[in-house]
């Protein structure tokens, strides 16, 4: 299904500014799949070996790499346009409102979680050698995000009809349902992208994305203001000038 489109919502969003989080993910995507194919068959082949996600590599060789880089690989031109376009699209507007580390995080978090429920799927199915690549469990996170997020706003599936982003996001999600319940081997990862939305979706709703990284830089400011204080005030003290500063 081609992506779908939402108007301007702002005219920094596309102007006067371009998140850097969004504008690095398409130009290391990018850079990678250059690489890929201009790189020869033998690039290839060490490319996937290490770097797409295999049961077999990520679980028994302990290339536990491969939950991430995969993100990075795609198949063809049709596969990194669809999901790239579908990034700038959605991606610009969720990072401007949420900020460069937490719009990371979360495209990251999604990605990784897609490649999770793909490793414990093929290895039910004992399908220990099925290479899965592409950000696709990530984009279609970002899906779910922006129709939480602007639920009511309007966008344009297939560029031709206009539809709520969240009845766009459960369209979606049935599709894919669908698919993956149908058994249809299409050489698309369905569980990824079904991983990527469900891990997305409690993400949202519950209480994970409310956890806070230390902030360690802040923390050793606000150690050093305190010894500062307490120097002053002990020199205060000492020469009998006046009150302790808290």
């Amino acid at each position: 299904m081609p992506p779908a489109r939402y108007p301007y919502r702002t005219r920094s969003s596309f102007y006067g500014y371009f998140p850097t989080g969004v504008k690095w993910l398409l130009i290391s995507n990018t850079a990678v799949f250059l690489l890929y194919f201009l790189g020869g068959r033998a690039l290839q082949g060490h490319m996937l070996t290490l770097f797409a996600l295999y049961a077999e590599g990520a679980v028994r060789t302990l290339f536990v790499w491969q939950i991430f880089t995969y993100l990075f690989l795609h198949g063809g031109i049709t596969h990194l346009l669809f999901n790239m376009l579908t990034l700038w699209m959605f991606g610009m507007q969720i990072e401007h409102d949420w900020g460069t580390r937490q719009f990371l995080k979360y495209y990251f978090l999604c990605g990784m979680a897609a490649g999770v429920c793909v490793l414990a799927v093929n290895i039910a199915m004992g399908e220990w050698q099925t290479p899965t690549i592409g950000a696709s469990g990530a984009i279609f996170g970002v899906l779910v995000a922006f129709g939480v997020l602007y639920p009511d706003q309007k966008v344009l599936v297939g560029f031709l009809f206009p539809l709520k982003a969240k009845y766009m996001v459960m369209i979606y999600a049935a599709i894919e349902l669908l698919i993956t319940m149908a058994s249809v081997n299409s050489g698309v990862s369905t569980i990824a992208h079904l991983g990527g939305m469900a891990f997305g979706y409690v993400y949202l709703k519950g209480r994970w994305n409310k956890l806070k990284l230390p902030d360690w830089r802040g923390a050793y400011r606000q150690w050093k203001l305190q010894r500062a204080k307490r120097k002053f005030q002990v020199y205060m003290r000492k020469h009998g000038n006046g009150p302790w500063i808290n």
